[in-house]
């Protein structure tokens, strides 16, 4: 474990802090740290494992946490252990000073700006989250926060659909059509020339794969549309993470979500974490 990580869980769990910090955060928090820097060897093929079945190719880590237990300031946690880390030790594969936060909607977007270091009423300081000779490295690292509905690819110019059929040529509608490259440097431009970032999905349980081959669930009409419009919010929302992996790299996706059950229509059945995970702040492989 780095220095700068031991300071900063001493500074977490100090007993004379004015705010003091949720058990249930800093346990989050210390999973991951534990993970990744105690004994990162030890869970991480059962980690790749499970991601393999559900997120190809993605490295994801969910902190289900109960409603009201303070998902934001675990993020800003989160961003301090990395940046902090990653501001002494530039070469170091595991850290990181890129991040794309990833909501379900505008509100939620705007609410998560106490993430960004210039705001005023950042978490960092006002929620004491970082030793002040640390903090310069958080104020250094570039955070990008957006809702997932950004991903989708945009239309480059107004064209009419048998224009486009005309126009296209061989890449037919697709000329018109934004590219990942493109998608990426609209949504992301403060990350663009960084390389393996972190991802921090807020609401997360709405961000998944559907289940290959699941059995098909006896929906209502209702409840079908119900899914349908769930599926395609959450294929936006993973797809545009997987062009952030293609595109720049993504180092590690850290979910966050009080919601302790799949959606309806993921083809995933059964509780999304065990009982203590969500009373507590637990860390399991998130099949999201």
């Amino acid at each position: 474990m780095t220095p700068e990580t031991q300071r900063l869980l001493l500074h977490w769990r100090d007993k004379y802090r004015e705010r003091k910090l949720f058990f249930c955060q800093r346990e989050a928090v210390e999973t991951l740290i534990w993970l990744t820097e105690v004994d990162p060897k030890r869970f991480r093929r059962d980690i790749e494992a499970a991601n393999a079945d559900a997120n190809p190719g993605l490295f994801r880590l969910a902190c289900k946490m109960a409603t009201g237990a303070g998902k934001t300031t675990v993020m800003g946690m989160i961003i301090a252990w990395h940046a902090a880390n990653k501001a002494r030790r530039p070469n170091a594969r595991h850290f990181s000073d890129a991040f794309l936060v990833v909501t379900p909607g505008i509100t939620i977007r705007d609410r998560l700006r106490v993430l960004l270091p210039q705001d005023q009423d950042n978490v960092y300081e006002r929620l004491d989250l970082v030793p002040s000779d640390l903090m310069e490295a958080v104020r250094k690292a570039r955070i990008l926060i957006t809702n997932y509905h950004a991903f989708m690819l945009r239309e480059k110019e107004q064209v009419s659909k048998l224009n486009r059929q005309i126009l296209g040529g061989r890449a037919g509608e697709k000329r018109f059509t934004e590219t990942e490259g493109e998608m990426i440097a609209r949504v992301a431009p403060e990350l663009m020339g960084r390389k393996n970032i972190i991802v921090l999905n807020d609401e997360a349980h709405h961000c998944y794969r559907r289940k290959i081959g699941a059995d098909e669930e006896k929906l209502t009409t209702d409840e079908k549309e119900e899914a349908k419009r769930n599926e395609e919010a959450a294929r936006v929302w993973i797809t545009g993470i997987e062009a952030f992996d293609r595109k720049l790299g993504v180092d590690a996706i850290y979910d966050l979500s009080a919601t302790p059950f799949f959606l309806l229509g993921s083809g995933y059945r059964g509780a999304l974490c065990t009982a203590s995970g969500f009373a507590g702040g637990g860390v399991r492989p998130s099949t999201s």
